[in-house]
């Protein structure tokens, strides 16, 4: 595990719950740092404070996700803001679950035991027979092999979840998917995300993809049930 906290107090408390359930933890203070050591070791769960000396916890989450070798690590964001704006902010940035400060360690054990819970790609990322062949829909090129996404000539950077969610409803268009559904299908695991974080990723995913995402043409919301993908 990767810890990220700049309070010493705090990181030494963190590792030391940790490590007395047998994990074993790397401290860092500081963002860059940070970041630097997600590019060269694939880590099992990053443990992440929101700020942060060098790069801050929401610039750090995000670069995480949008790298290679731990874009699909599960990280618990840990912060002394209790706003929810604060809380939404940080699962948009690709948080997979958010607990504030003062916390319990029983809690945080708790919550890291949950997200290492969750299943992961192998470091090669998944193969094409995993989620299927490469598709083209309204325009929008898919491919899981190379886990690439284009659209007018240009790529488009995802994280796992967002392209998991995008493959999973482009390749049913039409066809609406419970929020529900889609949580079980996308965290495919038991952790502390509710369906919330199923409209926050689909709100991620829409930033990215969609000319308009006030007014979206690929991912549409049915009112009361969940989401789907535009008919063809």
């Amino acid at each position: 595990m990767l810890v990220v906290e700049d309070e010493p107090n705090i990181r030494e408390l963190v590792c030391l719950h940790l490590g007395l359930e047998g994990y074993e933890c790397e401290p860092v203070g500081d963002g860059r740092q940070a970041l630097q050591r997600t590019e060269q070791e694939r880590f099992d769960l990053l443990v992440l404070d929101l700020m942060l000396p060098g790069l801050d916890g929401l610039a750090l989450c995000r670069a995480v996700r949008n790298g290679k070798l731990n874009h699909d690590v599960p990280i618990l964001m840990l912060t002394a803001r209790r706003d929810e704006n604060d809380k939404v902010v940080g699962l948009e940035s690709g948080a997979d679950d958010y607990l504030t400060k003062p916390f319990g360690v029983r809690e945080l054990v708790a919550r890291a035991r949950a997200l290492l819970r969750r299943p992961r790609q192998t470091p090669a990322a998944a193969s094409v027979d995993e989620l299927g062949p490469a598709i083209t829909v309204h325009g929008l090129a898919i491919d899981p092999a190379r886990r690439r996404v284009r659209a007018d000539g240009s790529d488009i950077e995802l994280t796992d979840q967002e392209f998991r969610l995008l493959y999973l409803l482009a390749t049913h268009p039409g066809i609406v998917f419970s929020r529900e559904a889609l949580l079980a299908k996308i965290w495919r695991g038991d952790t502390f995300v509710t369906v919330r974080s199923v409209d926050t990723l689909v709100k991620r995913l829409r930033r990215r993809i969609e000319p308009d995402p006030a007014t979206p043409k690929y991912l549409l919301t049915v009112w009361g049930v969940g989401y789907k993908f535009a008919d063809v």
